[in-house]
């Protein structure tokens, strides 16, 4: 065989090589609070339920709902329209608990509907917005997918108790 031929076949064997993906993927639950869509990654998620019977408790700011009881666990319930400063709305069958946990700190957030899991590249991720206090930043990024919007949210920053 000659050398030109070898070179032709051996340059149609690297084309045939998979791609390999070196970027970090993301894995994202999305759901919609409002009018806006929001996420949070998906290995910090215990569980999603229906909404169920919870306990009030007095003392606290008006977005803990309560508390319920998970397997033995005393979970706090946040709604999440109020504590981003929207107005309450009964919940609709499309209201779901959102269980999210970090180590031994668990809360349910109250949400109006889950939307899908995504997958995010890093590189589709914008830092947050420097209009944002960093203080108080429950923002990781906000997400670019087609041609939707999701905030990204910081699951150990959702879970500290300001009450």
């Amino acid at each position: 065989m000659s050398n030109q031929l070898q070179d032709v076949l051996q340059k149609q064997q690297e084309q045939k090589k998979p791609v390999v993906e070196t970027e970090n993927v993301i894995q994202l639950v999305a759901f919609v609070v409002g009018s806006e869509e929001f996420a949070v990654p998906i290995l910090s998620i215990q569980e999603i339920i229906k909404p169920l019977e919870y306990t009030r408790v007095p003392g606290v700011p008006n977005y803990v709902l309560g508390v319920f009881n998970m397997r033995g666990w005393v979970v706090p319930l946040i709604n999440l329209r109020l504590k981003f400063g929207l107005p309450y709305e009964k919940p609709t069958e499309d209201t779901r608990y959102i269980v999210i946990r970090n180590q031994e700190e668990r809360a349910g957030f109250v949400i109006d509907r889950l939307t899908e899991a995504v997958r995010i590249k890093e590189s589709d991720i914008d830092p947050t917005p420097e209009t944002i206090s960093q203080d108080e930043n429950l923002i990781y990024g906000v997400g670019k997918r087609d041609d939707r919007i999701i905030t990204i949210l910081r699951p150990e920053e959702l879970l500290k108790r300001t009450f």
